[in-house]
Formats: C-alpha cells, sequence, structure tokens
C-alpha cells in the first residue's frame, strides 16, 4: 500500500517516529509550521501538498489539527475525499483526555510542546518581535496564568529550554510528560495497522 502522510512541519519529527516505530510504509510530507501565524492560508498550503502526493500515493492522511481555520481545512479535505488525523490541534492531541481538565482548571494556560520548545526563539520571540520591543510581552502574554509544557521525550536539554521559555514570558511553569498521547492512537487508528493494537 502506498500511503502519504501530509503533517503539519510541528508534528514531523513525532509522525516520522511514529513511522517508524510502527513500521509504516509511509511518504510523510511536511507544511510549514509558520502557516499558524496565517492559518487562513493552510487549506491551500495542504491542498496544494495533496494534489502533489496523489502523483505518487495510493492513499493520502493529514495529520493536522484545525489549528485556527476555523473548518476550512475540514470542508476541503472533504472536497477532496482526504481523512485527518481527528484533534483542534496538537496540545488537545498529545494531552488526550486530559487537555479539557488541563485548560478548564487554568484557562490562562500558554501550552509549550517539543517542537515549540525547540523552535520559541523563532517562532514565538522574534514573529511577535519581542526580541525587537520586549515591551509588547505583557500584551501578548499579560492574561496568561502559567505555561504547560507538554512534552513528547524525557530530554534534560529541553527541559532547560522549557524552563528559559516560561521566564521569557514571565510565567510559572509546569511540565506533563503525555509522550505521543491522542497522536498515536489517532494515527493508528486511520493508519488501520496491526502494529498499533
Amino acid at each position: 500500500m502506498s500511503v502519504a502522510l501530509i503533517t503539519c512541519g510541528a508534528l514531523a519529527r513525532e509522525v516520522l517516529a511514529l513511522r517508524e516505530k510502527h513500521c509504516w510504509d509511509a511518504e510523510v510530507f511536511g507544511v510549514a509550521a509558520l502557516l499558524h501565524n496565517n492559518p487562513d492560508r493552510i487549506p491551500a498550503a495542504v491542498r496544494s501538498t495533496i494534489r502533489a502526493a496523489r502523483h505518487k500515493h495510493e492513499h493520502v492522511f493529514v495529520v493536522y489539527g484545525d489549528c485556527g481555520t476555523g473548518g476550512l481545512l475540514d470542508k476541503m479535505l472533504a472536497f477532496e475525499g482526504v481523512e485527518r488525523v481527528p484533534g483542534p490541534h496538537c496540545y488537545e492531541m498529545y494531552a488526550g483526555g486530559h487537555f479539557g481538565a488541563l485548560t478548564a482548571s487554568e484557562p490562562g494556560t500558554f501550552f509549550l510542546t517539543d517542537y515549540l520548545v525547540q523552535s520559541f526563539d523563532h517562532l514565538v520571540l522574534q514573529e511577535l518581535g519581542l526580541d525587537r520591543q520586549p515591551e509588547l510581552r505583557d500584551d501578548y502574554f499579560g492574561n496568561y496564568t502559567r505555561v504547560v509544557y507538554l512534552a513528547q521525550r524525557e530530554d534534560a536539554h529541553l527541559r532547560e529550554r522549557a524552563s528559559w521559555a516560561a521566564a521569557e514570558l514571565g510565567l510559572p511553569l509546569e511540565i506533563r510528560t503525555f509522550g505521543y498521547g491522542g497522536l498515536e492512537t489517532r494515527l493508528c487508528r486511520l493508519m488501520a495497522h496491526e502494529s498499533c493494537a
């Protein structure tokens, strides 16, 4: 079976690791994670990648949350006849059933993942202009009360960077290790692979 997995760049490392773990015969296509800053552009970018992947692969699946598209991603996928891993965003995918409790207990939570911890300088500080105008921090993050790092793997360096990122935002840090969480179980269902049982 020829399978293409079209994934958000923020999930690509994890999707590649899951492909290896479950021995899936699949090619992974990444879509730029920076599109989260312009979610209205996500559906077109994913559609373009779907159409390119169809030239080589019999089956195409999308590993992406809605990520602020307001349902436009799912509308496009329905038109293209392509299924995606369910979920509003990667934070909910990783935390699974725990996500609702995390947000209900403290709605002002800023979430980090392994990817976001590694890319914090670029995706948060530079893209929001905080490296040039640090006084904007309170404008952006003044209503947040904590940072929760949803760790995919045990890594001392990433924990140090998460601590640094939280300090940059002036917020306390909590670390919760969920591994691949719901991302793995949902992707396994999508792949219907016997090694996922």
